[in-house]
């Protein structure tokens, strides 16, 4: 299980970008409108709080993680858990926040085929393949952090995926509506269908992996 780990380990350090000026940028999720702007002592307590959660998950899972919980196991009135996240969904993308810091510095400035220095259709096959597993250990957060549609679609980490895609595409498609045709891939991506495919309806793993690796070869085949 990842989630015990991955609030306690160091960011990875802002990758010199590789892309185009359009690129996605490396992003600091969370639900506040002051995130990047935090006092020491409001970014300690903001610390003191995930790590509240975490410990709660490890211990109970994600349905565990209530904000009166959180509030509880940290030590703090529930009012301050509503004020730095503003609600439960909030709380759980903040607990996210290392897990895509983390795959933006990969694809920003890792090593290929995820990162620069790859074809641009090997780094689309390579990019699918590290959203579904990431996705699939840490499937429970994910699914519990999923808001209403227009927040979830709109969301700063959403956006930053969706544009690394849109660039990648118009790459190999440059002829192609990408920012339409990233939004129909990314689909394929999203955790309440890999649920459903991997616990529903008992996919393993490895099906998604060929699954996703066929669709590009589909699309982005010249003349498709």
């Amino acid at each position: 299980m990842l989630y015990a780990g991955f609030m306690s380990a160091d960011l990875p350090p802002l990758p010199k970008p590789e892309e185009p000026l359009d690129a996605p940028q490396l992003l600091t999720v969370g639900s506040a409108a002051d995130e990047p702007c935090l006092r020491a002592d409001a970014a300690r307590n903001r610390a003191r709080l995930l790590e509240a959660a975490t410990r709660l998950i490890a211990e109970h899972g994600v349905a565990g993680v209530t904000m009166e919980a959180v509030a509880a196991e940290a030590g703090v009135g529930k009012g301050t858990v509503f004020r730095r996240f503003g609600d439960r969904t909030g709380l759980l993308t903040a607990l996210l926040d290392h897990s895509a810091r983390t795959l933006q510095a990969d694809f920003l400035g890792g090593p290929p085929p995820l990162g620069p220095g790859a074809a641009p259709v090997e780094r689309l096959r390579a990019f699918g393949v590290a959203v579904l597993y990431r996705t699939a250990e840490q499937l429970d957060l994910r699914l519990a952090a999923q808001g209403e549609p227009a927040r979830r679609f709109s969301h700063p980490a959403a956006q930053a995926l969706h544009t690394h895609v849109s660039m990648l595409l118009r790459q190999i498609l440059p002829d192609a509506d990408c920012d339409l045709l990233a939004q129909t891939l990314m689909a394929s991506l999203d955790p309440a269908l890999i649920n459903h495919l991997t616990r529903q309806c008992g996919m393993p793993m490895e099906r998604l992996e060929k699954g996703w690796l066929d669709l590009v070869e589909r699309v982005t085949r010249p003349g498709a």
